[in-house]
């Protein structure tokens, strides 16, 4: 991908690989917006998907994977905490990194199970 320039929709699918179906889902599940940003030239471009003025999640595209990244509110955590997320889950959200806006949740998605990861965050999120 072009350092310059958000990538292509070729070298998307070409950088993302097998993983491209579970980035589609995402994109169409959770966005009524999305904004390709760059916030630095060490960190590849990421693309956010918002639904409103909201921001969902960040994708960052990655060689055959990408990452998501949700960021959690106080009330969104002990929501998913509620909701009895398996304990491999738990252990991330409370490994994340804490910022003034939330928990900042990072998952590599390349499988359907990374994939249903990502989908509970959100709806997590989107309740909240």
């Amino acid at each position: 991908m072009e350092p310059g320039a958000p990538p292509t929709p070729e070298e998307l699918t070409a950088a993302l690989g097998p993983a491209k179906s579970h980035w589609d889902a995402i994109v169409s599940e959770f966005s009524t917006t999305q904004e390709w940003k760059r916030y630095s030239l060490k960190v590849p471009w990421s693309l956010r998907l918002l639904q409103g003025k909201r921001t969902i999640v960040w994708l960052t595209p990655h060689e055959a994977s990408f990452q998501a990244g949700i960021i959690l509110g106080d009330k969104a955590i002990e929501a998913a905490k509620a909701k009895g997320l398996p304990p491999k889950l738990q252990t991330l959200i409370e490994a994340s990194p804490r910022y003034p806006e939330g928990t900042g949740i990072r998952i590599e998605v390349r499988t359907a199970r990374d994939l249903a990861t990502v989908r509970k965050l959100a709806a997590i999120k989107l309740a909240r």
